[in-house]
């Protein structure tokens, strides 16, 4: 549905901080799939941990909170003129929950659901899955700012 290409279009994260490598699904106003594929060349594992390469957990809620930004600036129905002075502020992680590691060769399924949209304030609820199976879970919260 979204590729890196357009990602980026909307979100100002690069690499190696653009958590995102597609979108697959988006309802508007409802919530969003992607997901990231988790390679041993991510610079995080150089040092998490040498011999034993966990994805950190602080990473995976980043990258839900990126496909939430994808969802909550889509659903304002900017125009493409609209977004490239828009960002998206994270304001707060709660219920956060890391169930299973995530390792290098995993693919990493960001599902977000919206809680609430209320004008630029967005509530999520995030999960993130491997192979089907819950990893990780978050309620997030965000505005939309101009830059």
């Amino acid at each position: 549905m979204l590729d890196i290409n357009e990602i980026q279009e909307i979100l100002p994260h690069r690499y190696p901080f653009l958590l995102v490598d597609r979108i697959t699904e988006m309802e508007k106003g409802k919530s969003i799939e992607g997901f990231k594929n988790i390679s041993i060349s991510e610079p995080a594992f150089m040092g998490h941990f040498p011999g034993h390469p966990i994805y950190p957990g602080v990473l995976i809620l980043e990258g839900m909170a990126q496909a939430g930004g994808v969802l909550a600036l889509k659903s304002n129905d900017l125009s493409n003129e609209e977004l490239k002075s828009k960002v998206i502020y994270f304001m707060s992680i709660d219920k956060a929950k890391f169930r299973s590691p995530v390792k290098p060769g995993d693919q990493l399924v960001y599902k977000i659901d919206i809680i609430k949209l209320k004008g630029t304030l967005i509530v999520l609820d995030g999960k993130a899955y491997v192979d089907d199976k819950l990893v990780a879970q978050a309620e997030l919260k965000a505005m939309v700012v101009d830059k």
